[in-house]
């Protein structure tokens, strides 16, 4: 019998919460349980099994992060857009830890093409289109991209530039600037 304000929403809303507050990892569907004062019995009427929660959150988590980057690329293009894309990922990355790593789990395809994963790769190549990129060269683009600002955010958010007198922001810039360089001047095949 499913628990009166227990949804899968709310559960996968404070599931999320709890990644952001413990990580992503450490989520657990007694951890949760125990925030809703239920036993994690209950909980199975509203999700399968933690992995379900766990593709909830990274759902959830793609959600956010492609309305984020969509408000920040409306009417920009080329160099501007790409900051603006840049700094979206980031600040989302920084202000909800354990949402961004949900949002890195594997999804099946079936699923990847249902969520909001297809709408951030959309949105990805849409960038790029303003650099003149298509086909393969686009998809190595969006590859590169996607892993220079996850490196980088990755990182960052775990502590590795703190102990360095460069500035992280003045680095992270010259890193656009640089992307913004090698992909106005991508090299031909």
């Amino acid at each position: 019998m499913a628990r009166a304000g227990v949804t899968a929403e709310r559960l996968t809303r404070a599931a999320a919460d709890l990644a952001d507050e413990i990580g992503f990892q450490n989520v657990t569907v007694s951890a949760l349980a125990r925030g809703f004062a239920v036993k994690p019995a209950a909980l199975y009427a509203h999700v399968k099994d933690l992995q379900d929660l766990r593709v909830r959150v990274a759902e959830l988590a793609l959600g956010e992060l492609a309305d984020r980057v969509a408000e920040a690329l409306a009417g920009r293009a080329g160099k501007d857009a790409l900051v603006a894309f840049a700094n979206a990922y980031r600040d989302y990355a920084k202000e909800h830890p354990g949402r961004y790593a949900a949002a890195q789990i594997e999804l099946d395809p079936e699923t990847a093409a249902t969520s909001a994963a297809w709408r951030h790769s959309e949105m990805t190549r849409a960038l790029l289109r303003g650099y003149d990129l298509s086909g393969p060269d686009q998809t190595d683009a969006v590859r590169l991209l996607g892993s220079v600002l996850h490196g980088y955010v990755s990182l960052e958010t775990a502590g590795r530039f703190a102990h360095h007198p460069r500035d992280v922001d003045a680095s992270w810039s010259r890193s656009l600037d640089a992307l913004d360089v090698l992909l106005a001047h991508w090299p031909p095949a």
